[in-house]
């Protein structure tokens, strides 16, 4: 397990993202890749906590990022535009991997194509002097839309909300906009199956970082008495000892709802996501089945 504060290198992680994958059945989104690599690194809360500067993104995201980026160049990974990663069929027949000779087979595909070898910089846990510009997720859309609702006035962030949980199937969504009350910034009922109805609370906060266990105790303490259930909404993330407090034995429950899972939800009502139906053909994935 690591013990230090000291964020791993990308390529110091292909080995074990090439492992969560093999047993994720080959395939998983980005949260579920990164927490069974995070799972087997035995990466602490601390490490997990650690965020990339002006990025939403946590250093061990950002990196990992990079590791699947690299992965995918020599063949070993593929993403399909609704953010799912798989293994290529070289992945899968694939038993274990060589760290070194993906970074330096990448090394040599990008000298060939810029033709200039003193823009390539030989120092491993130099990322973006590698020749490669970006990892391949960092600069998608749900990045955009992440920095959209990072730059949204509080006001608006509740508003967006409020019309997501009544797109989502919630009723009587009310926001509240009071302070002092405990960080309770709205109500709402969802019905189960048209029949059982549950009183719930949210609060929806635009973080960077993560949300920490204290948060969440403060807000189920302004809960009390008061819902049934409780939800938590944020552009960030979640800290691990927040994700168990929300799930803690014998209290209120408390779903949470994290940046990554906020921006799919949009995704999926199209709040302000507008689909661009435009396709290329990939003759040889289909030969590849």
């Amino acid at each position: 397990m690591k013990k230090s504060l000291e964020v791993p290198a990308y390529n110091d992680m292909m080995c074990e993202l090439f492992q969560a994958m093999k047993e994720l059945g080959g395939s998983g989104t980005i949260r579920e890749i990164d927490d069974k690599t995070i799972e087997i690194l035995g990466l602490t809360s601390e490490v997990q906590e650690i965020m990339h500067a002006n990025s939403s993104k946590t250093e061990v995201e950002y990196r990992l990022a990079w590791t699947r980026t690299y992965m995918k160049k020599v063949g070993l990974l593929e993403n399909s535009s609704r953010g799912v990663w798989s293994l290529t069929p070289n992945g899968r027949d694939l038993e274990k991997i060589n760290p070194q000779e993906i970074v330096q087979k990448v090394r040599e595909m990008t000298f060939l194509k810029s033709k200039n070898v003193n823009s390539i910089n030989l120092k491993d846990d130099n990322l973006e002097n590698d020749g490669v510009d970006t990892p391949d997720e960092i600069q998608s859309w749900r990045e955009k839309l992440k920095n959209v609702l990072l730059n949204l006035k509080p006001d608006a962030f509740e508003r967006l909300t409020q019309r997501l949980l009544r797109e989502a199937g919630f009723t009587q969504v009310k926001v509240t906009g009071k302070t002092g009350d405990g960080g309770i910034d709205g109500m709402g009922i969802v019905k189960l199956n048209g029949i059982i109805s549950f009183h719930m609370l949210f609060q929806c906060k635009r973080y960077s970082g993560s949300v920490s266990a204290g948060e969440i105790r403060d807000f189920r303490g302004a809960m009390q008495g008061r819902a049934d259930k409780g939800l938590f909404i944020t552009t960030g993330k979640f800290s691990a000892p927040a994700v168990e407090e929300a799930n803690r034995p014998g209290a209120a429950p408390i779903d949470l709802v994290d940046g990554d899972e906020l921006v799919e939800k949009l995704r999926e009502l199209q709040l302000g996501v507008t689909p661009v139906n435009d396709y290329a053909i990939d003759e040889a994935w289909f030969l590849s089945i």
